[in-house]
Parts: C-alpha cells; sequence; structure tokens
C-alpha cells in the first residue's frame, strides 16, 4: 500500500472516529431500566423519558363499536374476556343487572356493548361513551400494570409524543388506558397507530397496523385538571410544548442507535 493511500485511510478513520464521538457526545440521555426487552431512557434536569420500539399492538377500548354481544364490533369479544373472562374491566356493567354488560339503547351504536379506558371523564354517567377516551378519535398508550406499578413512569392523562423511526411520521399523545401486569409497551389506540403511518388498521387481526421503529416520549406529571376530556388541540399545543423544553426531536434521536 503506497504512502499517500495509507495516510488517507488513517485520515479518514479519524475523521469516521471523530464523528461517532460527536454522535455520542451529543446524547446526554441516562440510562434508566429495562421493561421487558424495552430501554427506557431519561432526560436530564427533566421528569421525561424515552423508549424505541419495534412491537405494536392495538386497543380499542374506549371507542363505541368496539364490542357487540354478536362479536360482531371492531374488536373481538374474547379481546373483552366476554363472556367467560374479567370482562368487567373493560366492558361496562349494567347498572340494573352488575351481572351483564350494559348494551347501548340509542345512537349510532345502539345494541353494542360500551367498552371503558382507564382514564375517563368522572362527570359522566358509566353509561354515557363521551366518559371513555375513543381509539377511534384519540392517539393513545396503554401502560401494562407492571410499567405503571413502577416510580416515575407516570399516570393516566399525562402527555407524550410519539415518532415512527422509518417514516419520520409523529404524533401527540396521552397515557388513556391500562393493560395487563405482565404485558409489553406497544399496545397504542387505533388513532396513534393511524397517524404513525398505518391504514385502516383492524384491532381484531392488527391488519393496517404501520412497521417500523417507534420512540415514544412520555411527560410525567403533565395531565390537566380534571385529565379528561382533552380536545385534539389542547393534546398537540401541550405535547409541542413540552417536546420543545427537553430540547426537540434532535435530543431524543441523537440517543437512538
Amino acid at each position: 500500500m503506497g504512502r499517500i493511500l495509507r495516510l488517507c485511510l488513517i485520515f479518514g478513520l479519524l475523521i469516521a472516529g471523530t464523528e461517532l464521538a460527536q454522535a455520542a457526545a451529543g446524547c446526554d440521555a441516562v440510562a434508566g431500566f429495562d421493561y421487558r426487552g424495552a430501554k427506557i431512557s431519561k432526560i436530564p434536569n427533566s421528569q421525561a423519558y424515552f423508549y424505541a420500539i419495534t412491537r405494536m399492538a392495538i386497543d380499542a377500548d374506549g371507542a363505541p363499536n368496539a364490542y357487540h354481544p354478536q362479536n360482531k364490533g371492531i374488536d373481538a369479544l374474547a379481546n373483552a374476556g366476554f363472556p367467560n373472562g374479567n370482562w368487567k374491566a373493560i366492558l361496562v356493567a349494567n347498572p340494573a343487572n352488575p351481572n351483564e354488560p350494559f348494551v347501548q339503547t340509542e345512537g349510532e351504536f345502539a345494541g353494542y356493548f360500551i367498552s371503558q379506558t382507564t382514564l375517563q371523564d368522572r362527570s359522566l354517567p358509566v353509561t354515557d361513551i363521551r366518559r371513555y377516551v375513543d381509539s377511534r378519535q384519540v392517539p393513545y398508550i396503554v401502560f401494562p400494570g407492571g410499567f405503571f406499578a413502577l416510580k416515575g413512569t407516570g399516570n393516566f392523562g399525562d402527555s407524550g409524543v410519539a415518532m415512527n423511526l422509518d417514516n419520520g411520521k409523529e404524533s401527540p399523545f396521552i397515557v388513556a388506558d391500562a393493560g395487563p401486569r405482565d404485558a409489553s409497551l406497544g399496545e397504542v389506540s387505533i388513532r396513534l397507530a393511524e397517524n404513525l403511518g398505518g391504514m385502516n388498521v383492524n384491532p381484531r387481526t392488527g391488519a393496517g397496523m404501520p412497521r417500523g421503529r417507534f420512540v415514544y416520549v412520555v411527560f410525567p406529571r403533565t395531565k390537566s385538571d380534571p385529565a379528561w376530556p382533552v380536545s385534539g388541540e389542547q393534546l398537540q399545543k401541550r405535547a409541542q410544548e413540552l417536546l420543545i423544553s427537553i430540547g426537540g426531536w434532535e435530543r431524543v434521536r441523537a440517543c437512538i442507535t
């Protein structure tokens, strides 16, 4: 190998090494903990944290047409634990007969059950579909029970932002529902999945879900009072302000490898 070629190679390696060092220096996140394969990283001088995962599952709860007694809702009755599971954790019980789910008696989705979300407008009756966070309309994420129990992960009503790293699509979200204690992160509403690139997402089969690597930034202790309802405009404004307060996506993406 000639002297000039060797010098060029050495120079190239030095430049590459410098760029890698600068990229590493650009990430100031603090390693938090691992939750069922998801690495949680914290933003210094902030309550915020983030994680990047490829898993996605769909939660249809809160949608007024999620479940139907004849199993013709947008999601399968088995996913609501009906009839032989713990359906009372998902379906609203009939106040007149708590041993059976309440069936809507009027409106566009008369004949359907009502599915509830953990985040609710408690000023409304339990049989009012507006009490719950509609998966079709609101971008939300689900906290597994075990994750929610951990100190510092936040509460229902907290805000966040998500991005599909493969296509650059992003969306605000709200923490709106609880999942099984041993579940993994990555369960989201229909609207959030579609905001991140999904099309005609089917909660029964997962068809139409976006593919890629998704990063979620959660801002604990940011829920409003009352925590619900929150308009789409309010959610967007709050999420963008919070993202800017930590240095924007650039600060987060510098830490995604």
